[in-house]
């Protein structure tokens, strides 16, 4: 029997099961890997909104990624939403020693609108993104991280550049708040090298967690020891499969299916 990669999701719970850690933890064991978790912040929150967030304190996150790293160990790592600059300060500080793969997805604003990053948390994202193997912002993400305009695919692969060579790590510029009939992320290398990912739009309301979603993926097939691009084009297969196979719930941004796919590296 093939060991599975050891993916520690950092993130805040989602308590309606849709993105954030729950999200996490069915990506991850549908591609293959053990899932462990650290959790951030506890959300009560559904297909409408988020209705209440809860903090963890800082010291316990330490806690809970020391004990995962210091008994079974990571291969890779995916970090969503932190909550406070202190949380992804101390993510940062507990990362240093770490030699595996980092994703991280710079979560700052919900589907539903929540704003779940403030102007002080998204600025200590700068630690997390010069220890990440990959940031996988999308347009406002990006556009908040770099204070550029995010308007064409010029300026979008201008920012993604820009990003990549300020802290080292390569980034996914994910296309899905543009306009057009098709979805285009832009992978950007620190060496300036870059890859495109082209897919036709989905017209779903069912997307709650399409980003937490993508960035699990690609952390478990990064622990699956596949290179990046390939990483990406097959997390990108495995989200596209689950909004084709939502199962409908809720009265807004309705969950992915993924209980309805099966793959691995």
């Amino acid at each position: 029997m093939t060991t599975p990669p050891r993916i520690l999701a950092i993130a805040g719970s989602d308590s309606s099961g849709g993105a954030g850690i729950q999200a996490d933890i069915k990506t991850i064991a549908m591609l293959g890997g053990y899932a462990m978790t650290a959790i951030t912040a506890i959300t009560a929150q559904n297909t409408t909104g988020v209705q209440g967030v809860e903090l963890l304190p800082v010291a316990f996150v330490e806690k809970q990624i020391d004990s995962c790293l210091s008994d079974i160990g990571a291969d890779a790592i995916k970090i969503g939403m932190l909550g406070s600059p202190e949380i992804a300060h101390a993510v940062a500080e507990r990362l240093a020693g770490f030699d595996g793969h980092v994703v991280f997805d710079p979560v700052m604003v919900s589907t539903s609108g929540a704003v779940l990053a403030s102007e002080e948390t998204i600025a200590a994202f700068a630690a997390l993104m010069k220890r990440a193997t990959l940031a996988t912002p999308n347009l406002p993400e990006l556009t908040a991280l770099t204070g550029m305009s995010c308007d064409t695919p010029d300026e979008i692969a201008a920012a993604a550049h820009h990003l990549a060579a300020e802290h080292g790590c390569a980034v996914l510029a994910k296309g899905g708040h543009a306009n057009g009939e098709r979805v285009v992320d832009r992978l950007v290398y620190t060496s300036g090298d870059f890859a495109s990912f082209d897919d036709a739009r989905i017209e779903t309301r069912h997307t709650h967690g399409t980003g937490c979603t993508l960035a699990s993926a690609i952390a478990t097939l990064l622990g699956h020891g596949q290179p990046l691009d390939h990483a990406i084009r097959l997390a990108r297969r495995f989200v596209i499969e689950a909004l084709h196979k939502a199962p409908g719930f809720g009265a807004g941004s309705g969950p992915l299916g993924h209980q309805a796919v099966r793959g691995g590296s």
